[in-house]
């Protein structure tokens, strides 16, 4: 199918610029720039500005009854007064009502009434106290408090508590407080010839004097079993913990010396 010439050329756009388009658009912006300066120039400068009136001051007109309008206007309002047109006015000839004076009787002077016993008091359900409140029993004699020696005990993990009962010094420590310590825990490492070559300690008891003490304890403990042991080798260490149980056969911290008294 054949289109025409004609129809073809209504289908494309024309990309010509146009000529007069821009000349109109500036001719009717200078048009409207100069009829605004114009209107301008007759409002503002050719008519002169209107001038502003005040409002007139307030006026208080006075009703005084030396005057005849005065008097008359007073005589008006109080004859149309609402308050008093909605008032009864008594005649004058009648008489003020006056009431006579009653006294008050109360009610509960003339009956007495009938009082009402109190109700029980309701059960207590509270267990009775074993001792009820009462004089306090002053102690014939004062309660002393007997304590059980506890000494302090070592002992070994089972790496070490397998050998022989080792060879350990007298036990005698001495406390820096008065506190009771808590367990000290050492990590000790013996040599093939049952020495005590490493301490360390793991577990405080609270005071550093007194896992001082318990450090060089253990250190001159002895193994004299593992010299003579056919599963020691030479220059192997037996590695073990040791448990410190504190008693109470410490020996007293010092007494701090009194400081030189002054005349």
């Amino acid at each position: 199918m054949n289109v025409p010439s004609t129809a073809a050329n209504d289908l494309v756009f024309g990309w010509e610029k146009p000529g007069r388009g821009k000349w109109t658009l500036s001719g009717f912006l200078l048009a409207s720039l100069g009829l605004h300066a114009f209107g301008f120039y007759l409002f503002q400068i050719v008519y002169p500005p209107a001038v502003a009136l005040l409002p007139p001051p307030g006026r208080v007109s006075l009703i005084a009854p030396d005057t005849d309008e005065g008097r008359q206007l007073l005589r008006w309002l109080e004859a149309e007064d609402p308050a008093l047109a909605s008032t009864t006015q008594p005649a004058p000839d009648t008489k003020a009502l006056v009431l006579p004076t009653i006294q008050h009787a109360p009610s509960y002077l003339g009956r007495q009434p009938v009082l009402k016993d109190l109700p029980p008091p309701p059960p207590a359900l509270q267990i009775p106290s074993a001792r009820p409140p009462a004089a306090v029993e002053k102690p014939s004699t004062p309660a002393q408090i007997i304590t059980k020696p506890v000494s302090t005990v070592i002992r070994f993990s089972p790496e070490l508590d397998s050998l022989i009962t080792p060879q350990t010094p007298e036990l005698k420590f001495s406390a820096s407080g008065r506190d009771s310590p808590e367990t000290a825990r050492f990590l000790i490492a013996v040599n093939e010839k049952g020495e005590v070559r490493h301490c360390f300690l793991q577990s405080s008891s609270g005071d550093a004097a007194l896992d001082q003490q318990a450090r060089k304890y253990l250190a001159l403990t002895r193994f004299p079993a593992i010299r003579n042991s056919p599963s020691s080798i030479l220059g192997s260490l037996t590695w073990g913990t040791a448990i410190l149980e504190w008693g109470n056969d410490l020996a007293p911290p010092p007494s701090p010396n009194p400081g030189p008294s002054t005349p």
